[in-house]
């Protein structure tokens, strides 16, 4: 099992009155501007992403030199080298890091870097893998169109976000690593009769996308045998003794899932509340919620670190559609701190 430690960092969008001002290409709908946008990205991805990765690099307490793999995700971007080789240099990380970089997944990549971090961690002694997100809109921001309703929402919900987490097996007490949670199981699955749902594609333009209106309905209908698979080997089929960080996709995704599975009110509450407080920040989002989770847990006096409970499910979700299964244990609190 792999414990992690998390950190999350928020920024300002990069899209100021006085930048839109002088780049009137990206306010447009249908106007070629790709290059002025990757021009952003290529320079404030990787710094979003350090500013995480140092805050969670001091939380874990260990020297730096103690990292062995680094997996970095991004929306888009696509230069070479990538954030990944620009993030070793910002933090001052060995030479030797052993890193992945990924692109163009999408909301659910959170889940995904997830489930290789603990394959990393739990398949190569010693290692401490730094997986981090860092999303910046710039590339998908566009004017109106009274024919493009998706663009639309998306100018309304999505935002910018990134976080960071030291992922590994077996903590070592003698230098008094604390994880905050183990990553029991993780699996990745392709809804059924979702294809093309969700879709986005980089243009001249920049990033476009299309959402489907049936999409809360395919998530939420699909999201029980999810949870069957993950947790019939552990004998738990009762939803609401579990605590939950779902991606916060939008109110019509957490609304169908409250309904659907039958879940109280209070169960999806940290989705809720980073929903209205940060919007859809991609694959940063189940991060943000997980943070929050922990940090109500202690703030509450709870037992652990998941609002009392011992098992919690985290569902990311995005293009495809595809869904990560991340079935999580809580620890005590009392272990977690200092």
């Amino acid at each position: 099992m792999a414990g992690e430690k998390s950190e999350i960092k928020k920024r300002n969008l990069h899209l100021t009155e006085e930048f839109l001002k002088k780049s009137s290409s990206i306010c447009a709908y249908d106007v070629p501007s790709l290059d002025a946008r990757q021009d952003i990205k290529i320079i404030e991805t990787p710094k979003l992403g350090a500013e995480a990765a140092r805050k969670a690099i001091e939380e874990w307490g260990q020297p730096k030199s103690k990292i062995t793999h680094l997996i970095f995700y991004a929306s888009s971007g696509v230069d070479m080298p990538g954030a990944d080789y620009q993030l070793v240099k910002l933090l001052g990380l060995g030479s030797s890091v052993k890193r992945v970089m990924l692109y163009h997944l999408g909301c659910y990549a959170g889940g995904t870097i997830l489930r290789i971090a603990k394959d990393l961690a739990e398949n190569n002694v010693g290692a401490r893998v730094l997986a981090v997100c860092s999303e910046i809109t710039v590339d998908s921001f566009r004017g109106p169109s009274d024919s493009d309703m998706s663009c639309l929402v998306g100018q309304a919900i999505f935002g910018d976000g990134a976080a960071a987490l030291i992922i590994g097996a077996h903590p070592d007490t003698l230098l008094v690593e604390r994880p905050l949670f183990e990553l029991e199981s993780a699996a990745q699955t392709i809804l059924p009769n979702s294809e093309g749902a969700v879709e986005a594609h980089l243009r001249e333009v920049g990033l476009t996308y299309y959402l489907s209106k049936d999409l809360p309905t395919l998530v939420s209908n699909n999201i029980e045998n999810c949870l069957v698979e993950a947790f019939s080997e552990l004998g738990i089929s009762d939803w609401n003794s579990l605590f939950w960080i779902v991606h916060s996709g939008g109110p019509a995704i957490l609304k169908e899932i409250e309904a659907k599975v039958g879940l109280n009110k209070e169960k999806l509450r940290a989705s809720w509340h980073m929903l209205s407080e940060y919007g859809n920040m991609f694959s940063t989002s189940v991060f943000f919620i997980l943070d929050e989770i922990r940090r109500k847990s202690l703030e509450e006096g709870r037992s652990t670190t998941g609002e009392g409970l011992e098992w919690g499910v985290l569902f990311a979700f995005g293009p495809g559609v595809t869904v990560e299964t991340i079935v999580l244990r809580s620890v005590p609190i009392s272990t977690t701190s200092p």
